[in-house]
């Protein structure tokens, strides 16, 4: 689920990302060479396959936050108009399109879908900080064309709103999206980035816990958890009040749970080494003796 970036060389020509946690290939690590356009064809070779595969993690994660804002304010929306899908409905759709996305694109981008898990990655140095930016403004496209496809599908009346607005106080929501965020960044660290945990588990276990946080928190605060959620909507409606609640509060409570759990990880490992555990390839090793 994470995707993990470490330098390496102290002249600056050299840069190796770790990617970890992955659905498909735990502890793959890919060492790609950027030159600045210095000398043979193989760094040039090098450069394109970086530029290349950037360029796909982009889209992945414009596609990933599409679609999961997709179904989870297209829940909403059918809700605002039938009836039918009701709260807890809303709460499944949410979680179960996080776990698909997860599993589908955890292994191409590391399936952040949310510019406070790639800010709190970063500040753990498990995600190189010079790709943050294009990050967020994919996470943000994807999630802004996401409400401009339900707005021409379902309509834009004020009543029909699919953002996050705080039902009480924003010091309220403020607090209670810190405290889901904080909760959430510590589950995706635990499941996607520790060396003990069951990777194959990491969809799974964070699309529960959106569950879980959207059941309680979602007649509050909305359960945001994700700037890119709130913003493509306030783009979309141009409505802004309470957008900073949804912005400070999963920053904040998204780095601070990613640190709380590299304080209890109890490793002196490098980050290459600590690659997700993976219950099927120690069962089929098992198998093979």
């Amino acid at each position: 689920m994470s995707r993990a970036g470490e330098e390496s060389g102290c002249d600056g020509t050299q840069e190796r990302f770790v990617e970890e946690g992955s659905a498909a290939d735990p502890g793959e690590e890919r060492v790609i060479l950027d030159r600045a356009g210095r000398g043979s064809s193989s760094d040039k070779a090098s450069a394109f396959t970086f530029s290349f595969s950037f360029f796909q993690k982009i889209i992945a994660e414009i596609l990933g936050t599409y679609f999961m804002i997709f179904a989870g304010c297209g829940s909403v929306a059918v809700n605002l108009s039938t009836g039918v899908v009701t709260f807890p409905g809303i709460c499944l759709a949410w979680g179960l399109v996080v776990m698909a996305m997860v599993y589908s694109l955890g292994h191409v981008s590391g399936a952040h879908f949310n510019p406070a898990v790639t800010i709190a990655f970063a500040t753990c140095g498990r995600f190189p900080w010079r790709q943050v930016p294009a990050y967020i403004a994919a996470q943000v496209l994807g999630s802004t064309v996401s409400i401009g496809t339900l707005r021409l599908m379902f309509g834009g009346q004020r009543g029909q709103f699919l953002g996050t607005v705080p039902a009480g106080s924003d010091l309220q929501s403020l607090v209670l999206e810190f405290i889901i965020s904080f909760y959430l960044m510590f589950v995706i660290s635990g499941v996607a980035t520790d060396s003990r945990a069951i990777g194959e588990l990491a969809g799974l276990v964070v699309g529960a816990t959106v569950v879980v946080n959207v059941l309680f928190a979602g007649p509050i605060s909305g359960a945001s958890m994700n700037p890119a959620r709130s913003l493509g909507p306030a783009i979309i409606a141009n409505r802004w009040e309470g957008l900073w609640v949804y912005i400070v509060g999963p920053i904040c409570g998204t780095v601070l749970g990613a640190w709380a759990y590299n304080l209890i990880r109890f490793t002196d490992k490098p980050l290459r080494d600590t690659a997700t555990a993976s219950f099927l390839k120690s069962l089929a090793r098992k198998n093979s003796t």
